[in-house]
């Protein structure tokens, strides 16, 4: 499509499903031709116990995996660091050497299977990991495909799982965009996140403006990193919150979908109609989910998803009722996926292109919402892009002060939460929680040291010089990262590399 046909159509009332702006979503036949990805969420303790659980779920018929990360890989740090005391496998699955993301990937043919990784300050060093891994199979890196969240900017706003100040994390973060544009082109190089920033207390309309502006925070520096921006906005993909008020969510994805069409042509003016789609993965909110009454979860679960399904998600992960107690269960993990299932393949929704639109509740809805954002993200770019916003703390005041009105709603009793503060059952049985042996991270502990103490010492700490000497000099740091995992460094090694060369960051600086 020519670029004078893509502003025509921009600037024009061109509702079908597939053509710019993709109010109705981003393929003509939508879930007709092909339903969405159904991923769960899973990753607990070591690597064999989040491998075992990857294989059930796709026994399950699951579609593609998405990995969750404890918080010391998160932070970066080995299980072996003192930091990490207390919580290695508690979160999610501890990743430190690349024989941790063999044993995760162990039987998983990574040429076949989409591989989602929620992961930020450390997603070089997760990414480069599986690259190694693949390296090593003789699978070729064209045909690697998933997704690396690699979204730091979101984290200083509504998460904390920062390692060094927002400049270098960005320029970290477009490292990978341009690596991935190069050598993995089946990769998205990262998921634009408003689930988190959902998940602190957002509005739908804050969801919205703060990921989109963070998401031309990452476009504006990979096209000033002299990468045309046809070559890698294709593959940008975004991760929204699937909420409880169904009609907002519908309409919020199909604003999100249109004001980043019109946004991106705006500024970045590309050629490539692909470049324009606002491609997005779902998740079921985690914030609603109650310890109380948990199997109520179950319907909520059920209503959120299909907003995300009518809202024209590309792919759908889905929680399970005891989340608010402990990680998912196998027979909670599976009541999840069977939810996508039912939604999939007995509801008959998928059968119809945005069953929704045209409803003037929805059309005004996305309207208004669309209207909203932009305007917040106007105020943004008056004082100078996210990063600066996010160090003034505007994101996060907002984030603050909504949450704060949500929660005095519930308990003025205004805002009804059943099983909470209303229909509660003062005499309900809790459900069985599902418990991580504790002696796995003393095992884990122990498994990276003796990892350091086979390897070759020397090699890892060329390999680590030379990626000092790479980070001085503001060169790509991936290959060098890939090299350095191949030697046998570790991920807290290379993270501390990095902290010498970029130093930490301290919020109340």
């Amino acid at each position: 499509m020519a670029r004078a046909d893509l502003v025509r159509a921009l600037q024009g009332h061109d509702d079908r499903p597939g053509v710019p702006p993709y109010l109705r979503g981003i393929h003509p036949h939508m879930y007709r031709s092909r339903l969405w990805t159904m991923r769960q969420y899973a990753g607990f303790g070591d690597a064999k116990a989040s491998n075992r659980r990857y294989h059930y779920l796709l026994s399950l018929g699951q579609t593609g995996l998405s990995v969750a990360f404890d918080l010391p890989t998160q932070m970066g740090y080995d299980a072996d660091h003192p930091r990490a005391a207390g919580e290695v496998g508690r979160s999610g699955v501890a990743i430190s050497t690349i024989e941790d993301m063999e044993r995760l990937l162990q039987g998983i043919p990574l040429e076949r299977v989409s591989l989602s990784m929620t992961i930020n300050a450390t997603a070089m060093i997760l990414l480069s990991l599986v690259i190694a891994v693949a390296d090593r199979r003789g699978t070729p890196r064209g045909k690697l495909s998933g997704t690396v969240q690699n979204d730091v900017l979101k984290e200083y706003i509504a998460r904390g799982t920062y390692i060094y100040p927002p400049a270098a994390s960005l320029r970290i973060a477009t490292d990978v965009i341009e690596f991935c544009a190069d050598e993995v082109p089946q990769w998205n190089p990262i998921s634009v996140s408003g689930y988190h920033i959902r998940e602190a207390g957002s509005t739908a309309v804050q969801e919205v403006a703060f990921t989109l502006a963070n998401a031309l925070e990452y476009v504006r520096a990979a096209v000033d990193r002299g990468l045309p921006v046809d070559r890698f906005a294709p593959r940008v993909s975004f991760f929204f919150n699937a909420h409880n008020d169904l009609l907002e969510e519908i309409a919020k994805f199909r604003a999100a979908r249109r004001l980043w069409a019109r946004l991106l042509e705006e500024r970045f003016h590309p050629r490539d109609p692909n470049s324009l789609k606002l491609r997005f993965h779902a998740q079921t909110a985690g914030s609603t989910l109650t310890a109380q009454q948990p199997h109520n979860n179950i319907a909520r679960v059920a209503i959120q998803a299909l907003g995300a399904v009518l809202g024209g998600c590309q792919s759908l992960h889905t929680n399970s009722f005891d989340e608010a107690l402990s990680l998912p269960s196998e027979d909670a993990a599976t009541v999840a996926l069977r939810t996508q299932q039912i939604i999939a393949y007995e509801s008959d929704v998928p059968f119809t292109v945005d069953p929704v639109g045209g409803a003037v509740a929805i059309e005004e809805l996305t309207d208004r919402i669309e209207a909203e954002a932009r305007g917040l993200i106007e105020s943004i770019d008056a004082m100078g892009g996210a990063v600066r916003a996010i160090e003034s703390g505007l994101q996060t005041r907002a984030i603050e002060q909504a949450a704060y009105e949500h929660q005095m709603s519930v308990e003025r009793g205004e805002r009804v939460i059943v099983g909470v503060n209303r229909f509660a059952d003062l005499d309900e049985e809790a459900a069985p929680a599902f418990l991580i042996d504790p002696e796995l991270e003393k095992a884990q502990a122990e498994c990276v040291r003796a990892f350091k103490t086979a390897r070759d010492g020397a090699q890892a700490r060329h390999a680590l010089q030379r990626l000092e000497e790479t980070a001085r000099r503001e060169m790509n740091l991936m290959p060098q990262v890939i090299d350095s995992v191949k030697a046998g460094a570790t991920l807290g090694e290379i993270s501390d590399t990095l902290r010498r060369v970029y130093g930490g960051h301290d919020p109340n600086a």
